[in-house]
């Protein structure tokens, strides 16, 4: 079995690329290192390095290593609150880059299943929990990107008989995380401020709620999602049943580092209130659910965070719209 895995040296992509290897496939692993890091790539797998948004270097992808029987397309750029201000750069990434890797997973005519990492942030607000059923209708570009993706995957299997399997994650997190980013991860972004002696910084109240999801609970399905009976061109949420307010989360993070909780507020910015899913139908497909206690998650991710120090926040250099951008993200 040969797989592809993109966004190989990104946080669950790396995880996705263990798993596929433990389960005895031969991996290429891809990524263009803009938030992933080289040494979150497993020596086992085979390494190249190219942007998917080259058409070129996709098609070489094929040339020097394929034919591939799995597609694990997990490369991405998920800064949900931030794409509202980098619309060009967030569709070329997101959705230009994905029609690439269909394109040449359609042409290839041996790929036998092509797994995507989407988004609960294609469901917008106001339905909760948020099932598979219901008709997505995404809030920002970020979303709207993963779901345009979401929908060339069903014509291209309707038109062309490409087989696909969609997760829509949510607010995972973990060892690996990139805790440099100022713009997404939250959990990451609490930790780096900790190591710090930095207040948590929050946006609005704090009473904002997700389901915090633990990687250990979601690589490994996806990495077996292909060789699993009735998984086939269908749509999962994956992810933690228990929502926890973002101040809940402060709190644990606060205890897995031993200091007191210290926070700082900001204005609220415009994100979804409330997101948590239903995952019954991936419990009926996959078997039990998530296992990992956001209060064990966040320890384990804390021990790794204080093994690797604290990073310099990554500033993003192309914000293409700076009007209502907010407090703290200006560059």
């Amino acid at each position: 079995m040969k797989a592809l895995v993109t966004g190989a040296a990104g946080f669950i992509g790396s995880h996705v690329t263990d798993h596929c290897l433990s389960l005895g496939m031969q991996v290429v692993a891809t990524d263009d290192l803009s938030g992933g890091f080289f040494e979150n790539v497993s020596k086992k797998a085979i390494w190249e390095k190219g942007d998917l948004k080259n058409r070129d270097f996709v098609k070489g992808l094929w040339v020097n290593h394929g034919p591939f029987d799995y597609i694990y397309h997990l490369g991405a750029y998920a800064a949900e609150g931030l794409s509202h201000f980098i619309r060009s750069y967030n569709y070329s990434t997101n959705l230009v880059a994905s029609m690439h890797l269909i394109n040449e997973a359609v042409k290839s005519k041996v790929c036998k299943c092509f797994v995507f990492t989407s988004s609960i942030a294609v469901y917008g607000k106001g339905q909760l929990p948020m099932s598979e059923v219901m008709v997505p209708q995404p809030e920002d570009p970020y979303g709207i990107s993963k779901y345009a993706v979401e929908l060339d995957l069903k014509s291209a299997h309707e038109m062309f008989g490409l087989k696909f399997i969609i997760f829509r994650p949510h607010n995972v997190y973990g060892e690996r995380q990139n805790i440099a980013d100022k713009y997404r991860n939250v959990i990451g972004i609490f930790m780096n401020q900790v190591l710090q002696d930095q207040p948590m910084t929050v946006f609005g109240d704090g009473l904002q709620t997700r389901a915090f999801s633990y990687v250990d609970d979601v690589a490994p399905i996806i990495a077996k999602s292909p060789l699993v009976p009735g998984a086939e061109n269908q749509v999962f949420n994956i992810g933690a049943d228990i929502p926890y307010t973002v101040l809940k989360l402060a709190s644990e993070v606060s205890n897995a580092f031993g200091k007191p909780l210290n926070l700082k507020y900001l204005p609220a910015r415009n994100e979804v209130v409330h997101a948590f899913s239903d995952h019954s139908k991936l419990i009926k497909i996959f078997g039990s659910g998530p296992s990992i206690t956001l209060e064990d998650g966040i320890r384990r991710m804390a021990d790794w965070v204080k093994s690797k120090g604290p990073a310099v926040p990554i500033l993003f250099r192309d914000i293409e719209i700076r009007e209502n951008l907010p407090g703290g993200w200006e560059c």
